[in-house]
């Protein structure tokens, strides 16, 4: 099969061939017909310290067409359309015990998206509704983050929402902020060119970074936000939020910055303000998400900005890097 190779620090992703993958008793093999590019995929393959693993085949945003099955899987069959939480556990951790897999530090994760297949163990297997497309089905997982860290905050039914940036995790965040109680939503990035998607997957309002945005958000949320969700990841982006948030407000930080960021403790506690950083989600969020996701307020399909094939993988992370106006890339390693 064709497969994209990360080959370590300093080398680009490569088009390789690779054998098939043979499923074991618990597994199925997927035919990959689409996979989503995430903003990991591109801070992990740049020869840091956070990087993958030499030989890693990356991508975690799929779904596809089963095509093999293991002797033991039952509640399966060739044909099904899946997608799949891509991280195992080891059963015994805090974090299995929370149900939150991606941060078992134990057991071995389930990406392999850019490739025309992928083994995937069962036990976390998503059959897709009939009623999503396979499209749909590469989506569930960004959903997902969102959806994380919406629950993680608690939110509750009129609370004010500021959501900094406006990328595909902002606008995930935005979709079930609205879907799950909030008041107002104001979306804030540095570029209105994100705008009216924003406001058509639920907020309210669109505001610019700059010298008065505080008051701008105040404005036009009614008040301070209770609770900001930071979707950038870059340095001084928790330290907005906290500058954002109201007296007990939360700054919930869903950007994954991989650099320093130091913030000012004593603003924070001079406002009592709560930070977390949720990473991860569950298999049930997953499910919720397949079940729920065509009976919303828009179709999440409208993140996606391109279709590829999977040889420009390794140019298109490339352009990537640089300036752009993508939401979500989706490659299409198998087409349908």
């Amino acid at each position: 099969m064709k497969a994209a190779v990360y080959r370590g620090a300093g080398k680009p992703v490569v088009i390789e061939e690779l054998p098939d993958p043979k499923p074991g008793p618990d597994d199925v093999i997927i035919k990959v017909h689409r996979c989503g590019i995430c903003g990991t995929d591109l801070h992990m393959t740049e020869g840091h310290q956070w990087d993958f693993p030499a030989g890693t085949v990356p991508g975690h945003e799929y779904a596809g067409e089963i095509v093999e099955i293991g002797s033991n899987v039952a509640g399966l069959r060739k044909g099904d359309r899946i997608t799949a939480l891509p991280s195992t556990g080891c059963g015994k951790c805090a974090a299995c015990r929370r149900g939150n897999l991606a941060l078992c530090h134990y057991a071995p994760g389930v990406m392999g998206g850019f490739a025309e297949y992928n083994r995937v163990p069962a036990s976390v297997a998503v059959k897709l509704p009939g009623t999503l497309s396979l499209a749909d089905g590469a989506l569930v997982e960004p959903l997902a983050v969102g959806l994380h860290g919406i629950r993680v905050s608690h939110i509750q039914p009129g609370d004010r929402v500021l959501v900094l940036g406006a990328g595909s995790v902002a606008l995930c965040a935005i979709y079930w902020a609205r879907r799950l109680g909030a008041g107002r939503i104001v979306a804030m990035s540095r570029s209105p060119r994100r705008k009216q998607m924003a406001l058509d997957m639920g907020a309210d309002a669109f505001a610019a970074y700059g010298d008065n945005e505080v008051g701008e958000a105040v404005e036009l949320l009614g008040g301070a936000p209770d609770i900001v969700y930071e979707c950038v990841g870059m340095p001084g982006f928790v330290g907005k939020g906290i500058q954002h948030a109201a007296v007990y407000g939360q700054v919930i930080s869903l950007g994954f910055c991989t650099s320093p960021d130091p913030i000012m403790p004593a603003l924070a506690g001079f406002k009592g303000v709560s930070l977390q950083f949720p990473v991860g989600y569950s298999l049930k969020d997953f499910r919720y998400v397949a079940d729920v996701m065509d009976k919303g307020h828009i179709d999440p399909k409208r993140l996606i900005s391109r279709v590829i094939p999977l040889a420009e993988l390794p140019q298109a992370l490339a352009g990537l890097r640089a300036p752009n106006d993508e939401t979500k890339v989706h490659v299409i390693p198998v087409p349908a």
